[in-house]
């Protein structure tokens, strides 16, 4: 798959961009372990334009986590070509507009998936930072608002017609927010509509190497992202790349194996954000991390008590240290 002139190879798996999950540490952890390309969080253009610290941190990588890109997201389209030029000048491989995200706080101010109510408005602000960056311009997004506006059809070909290099759908609409079951069936029918020349990113429910390589076969798509399955469990995208090329399942990884990542993890979170945020914000990891770890909710607890480097660290060696190395 080729995103402009950036090439990605014949079956990419890309991390989603997930709010509060996708830093930097761990965009070089799901590259390190297979990931073809990393987005980061969605980053605010009304806070970018207006230098707020957070979303200036958000736009920051490591060289180490390219290919890269970008996601930018609002509504007032003059903010989003100069959060665009700002994200341009951060030198990602492209930029990427968030029409997904459903949540309220977002959406109902007409951000993120709120833009699938006003199509126009949607079409005019791609085209406008598809002009504000030499960078290529792509786009997430759902199926519709609602189950009675399932219009990606016509939206993917209005966005292409403008300018973007690709386009990620997941397979909900934003009235389902995250619940109920993908439907790919419309990814499918914009893979497969003969007016569409740009890449089809497939998204929604891929937790399994199985259900990856029956999606990538069964609709045709470009490349497939994955989001809430890599959480706590990067080694996903090794594992679907092997069953991919092999057809051969490998073993889930041991309690001992994710105990020594989420140290590691840990580590490179607070090298990036410093010990106390780096400490507080790695918390959201800990339970993915440890599900397959029996009585972890006394662990968990443990954990979230605990606010010093060294004190973690120790806990975490010694339940290591405890756990047989196969298990």
């Amino acid at each position: 798959m080729k995103i402009d002139k950036l090439d990605l190879g014949v079956f990419p798996l890309l991390l989603a961009p997930l709010e509060d999950i996708t830093d930097s540490s761990f965009r070089q952890i799901c590259r390190q372990y297979g990931a073809d390309m990393v987005y980061t969080e969605f980053v605010s253009s009304e806070g970018l334009i207006r230098d707020a610290r957070k979303s200036q941190h958000k736009i920051h990588f490591e060289e180490s986590e390219r290919p890269i890109g970008i996601q930018i997201f609002g509504n007032e389209i003059s903010s989003m070509q100069r959060a665009a030029e700002m994200a341009t000048e951060a030198n990602p491989e492209l930029i990427d507009i968030n029409f997904g995200c459903p949540v309220k706080k977002v959406a109902m101010k007409g951000s993120g998936a709120g833009m699938l109510k006003d199509i126009p408005k949607m079409i005019r602000l791609t085209e406008a930072v598809v002009r504000a960056t030499k960078l290529p311009v792509t786009v997430k997004t759902r199926l519709g608002w609602d189950e009675n506006h399932k219009n990606i059809v016509e939206i993917a070909e209005r966005l292409q017609d403008v300018g973007i290099k690709a386009i990620t759908i997941h397979g909900r609409t934003r009235a389902q927010m995250y619940s109920g079951v993908a439907d790919w069936t419309l990814i499918g029918e914009v893979k497969n509509n003969p007016r569409m020349h740009i890449p089809v990113i497939g998204n929604g429910d891929i937790d399994s190497p199985e259900k990856a390589v029956r999606m990538f076969d069964q609709y045709g798509v470009d490349a497939l992202m994955i989001g809430r399955a890599a959480i706590g469990n990067p080694w996903i995208f090794k594992s679907i790349r092997i069953y991919y090329e092999t057809g051969q399942l490998i073993p889930s990884p041991s309690v001992h194996e994710r105990i020594g990542l989420c140290r590691i993890h840990l580590q490179k979170a607070i090298e990036v954000k410093g010990e106390l945020r780096g400490i507080l914000e790695m918390r959201r990891h800990y339970a993915s991390y440890f599900k397959s770890l029996p009585d972890f909710k006394k662990h968990r607890l443990r954990l979230l008590t605990l606010t010093s480097l060294p004190l973690i660290d120790t806990f975490l060696k010694e339940l290591q240290q405890n756990i047989p190395s196969g298990e």
